[in-house]
């Protein structure tokens, strides 16, 4: 190996190691939150991540009262089960659904992926519940639903 082979391999060397010790001293040393904003890197594309609740219809059963608009999003309030539909948001985005109470929410995974995704919800330390679908470039359907039939009010949130 040549004189100058060697000064590349140790530069081609030192450069790993300064970008090794640049991931770990700028990670997180938390667990995570995934509440939290993204970090530097989720910010790049510059557009929001999560579903505009103007894309969001909605329909249920029975007939709930009509859905409104509110500075946090869109509101609905229904009896036992509803159907959102999500248009196409062009791109993998977040629908963001917040409740005074428990719900129970079932989407399909994003993708191909032949999978129902299911759970409930429950308010928790701030008195929200908080449910995060993830929806892919294509039309979504997601299915609420209200534990023991006592009536829920479930916000499409902005964020």
């Amino acid at each position: 190996m040549s004189g100058r082979q060697k000064v590349l391999l140790a530069a081609l060397a030192g450069l790993l190691v300064a970008l090794y010790m640049i991931a770990v001293g700028g990670g997180r040393h938390d667990r995570g939150d995934p509440a939290a904003r993204p970090g530097w890197l989720g910010r790049l594309d510059g557009g929001s991540t999560t579903v505009d609740p103007a894309t969001v219809t909605v329909a249920c059963a029975p007939p709930a009262t009509p859905p409104t608009t509110s500075p946090d999003g869109t509101v609905i309030t229904f009896r036992t089960a509803c159907l959102l539909r999500v248009a196409d948001p062009g791109g993998l985005r977040t629908l963001v659904l917040r409740s005074p109470t428990s719900f129970a929410v079932s989407a399909a995974a994003p993708g191909d992926a032949e999978v129902t995704l299911r759970d409930e919800v429950s308010p928790g330390d701030g008195g929200t519940a908080v449910a995060k679908v993830a929806v892919d470039d294509r039309a979504t359907e997601v299915a609420l639903s209200c534990p023991g039939g006592d009536g829920c009010t479930v916000t499409v949130a902005r964020s």
